[in-house]
């Protein structure tokens, strides 16, 4: 209930959309033996100030903190020797709606093919045309993902040159060899996370992306309205659903979104849900036990 009570109590505050980055970066060693927790610290300090001040986007200017997205990148380290590392890397972004403190969750993806080559103190220096490390081409492809989805919130198909930069990324870091870049690598990495973004085929989740953050930034004016846009932008997904059943690109969505909808349509004023809750369990069966929690 109080997750529910939080999703609508709005208040009034202004702001601007983000073009970089505010990320919080981790490094979790718990699965290493007695590791040498030095480099790892080094390996956080210097990962987190390179994503946070790195000009993403080529303006050169210097956003103000709260103008940042917000944003975060938990590393998990399961084997270490000399220079060589393996883990998995959750990127997790998230949006401020419109005249609230409230923050939408935008990305919640969990990266299972993260091993790179670190030596402590090395530079960490992004150029989208060479493939300088493993280490900082998945970093910076994933904030070039989240600068996109991100812009995706705000405008219609606006994310696109954020993630031709990441598909750049890509197709460069191919040439290190490492896991996650390649259409062999399995259905759920990079290499489709990308492709299916500026993929025509799910144009449509995309919209749903844009029409459902219009609804959340509608929310202080006219709750039961905005909440039929919310529920209008879901129903659009089983179109990509009817071609392309299970996508990838629809689980990372719910990923993200599962949660918060259930919130969306558990309290505040009714509207009618049946058609909405039978679209949900068909898309995202995997989720269907947070689909019964829909009451109205």
């Amino acid at each position: 209930m109080n997750k529910i009570v939080t999703l609508f109590v709005f208040f009034i505050f202004g702001f601007t959309q983000a073009q970089q980055l505010n990320c919080t970066v981790t490094i979790n060693t718990e699965r290493l033996p007695t590791p040498n927790q030095q480099v790892f610290k080094t390996l956080q300090t210097s990962l987190s100030e390179f994503v946070n001040k790195t000009d993403w986007t080529g303006t050169g200017s210097a956003l103000k903190q709260h103008e940042r997205i917000n944003c975060s990148m938990y590393i998990t380290l399961s084997s270490y020797s000399s220079d060589q590392f393996t883990g998995t890397i959750q990127v997790q972004s998230s949006r401020l709606i419109y005249n609230s403190t409230y923050s939408s969750p935008v990305l919640n993806f969990n990266d299972k093919d993260f091993n790179f080559r670190y030596t402590e103190y090395e530079p960490l220096l992004f150029n989208p045309t060479v493939f300088e490390s493993n280490l900082v081409s998945v970093v910076s492809f994933y904030s070039y993902i989240i600068l996109g989805m991100d812009a995706d919130t705000f405008q219609s198909g606006a994310g696109n040159q954020y993630f031709e930069t990441a598909q750049n990324i890509a197709s460069v870091a191919q040439q290190g060899g490492f896991r996650g870049w390649s259409q062999t690598d399995g259905l759920q990495n990079r290499y489709y996370l990308i492709t299916d973004m500026l993929s025509p085929m799910y144009t449509d989740l995309r919209q749903t992306t844009f029409l459902y953050h219009t609804g959340l930034d509608a929310m202080s004016n006219d709750l039961k309205a905005a909440k039929e846009k919310v529920k209008s932008s879901l129903l659009l997904i089983g179109k990509v659903n009817s071609v392309r059943p299970n996508a990838f690109l629809t689980r990372v969505f719910f990923d993200a979104k599962s949660d918060e909808i259930v919130s969306i349509f558990s309290g505040g004023p009714s509207i009618p849900v049946t058609d909405l809750t039978d679209i949900l369990n068909r898309v995202s069966p995997l989720n269907n036990s947070k689909w019964s929690q829909i009451k109205f």
